[in-house]
């Protein structure tokens, strides 16, 4: 039996509102987020993966200190907040493009199993945080053996 999720129908209606307003040549404003709204509106960039015993999620965070990075986990969601510092104009410079957005962020993803809260891990590198989610050993992959009759 599958469960309702009140969330995740609410970030659906949205998406859709977004698309229906496109057609008619509107869009949300580029300070709802600082990635190109052409590229995405949602910060950070995510990958999902996951093999028989964990799902990994790689979070692009570029310009990010990891130590301001809030990361939490509530049953089959994890939520990523933190802020982007922004980068200080020199006296006298001219700013002719400013593409590098600031500001503070959140993004809570649902994890497509249950996992194992005890065991989470993450790691920080080159701009890439990598979480590391124990799917919980019911949700895990279980061979059944038939046997003849």
């Amino acid at each position: 039996m599958a469960s309702w999720d009140m969330f995740r129908e609410l970030d659906n209606l949205r998406r859709e509102v977004d698309e229906a307003f496109r057609g008619f040549g509107y869009s949300r404003p580029v300070a709802t987020t600082f990635l190109s709204p052409v590229t995405t509106r949602r910060f950070p960039l995510v990958n999902f993966s996951e093999d028989e015993g964990h799902v990994y999620v790689d979070a692009l965070l570029p310009g990010v200190n990891p130590g301001e990075i809030d990361l939490s986990v509530l049953r089959n969601t994890i939520t990523i907040n933190g802020e982007r510092k922004p980068f200080s104009e020199q006296q006298g410079q001219i700013v002719h493009r400013s593409e590098l957005g600031s500001g503070r962020f959140s993004r809570t993803l649902e994890l497509p199993v249950d996992i194992d809260p005890a065991r989470i891990s993450a790691e920080y590198r080159d701009g890439i945080m990598r979480i590391t989610l124990a799917k919980a050993e019911h949700a895990k992959p279980r061979k059944i053996e038939i046997r003849p009759s």
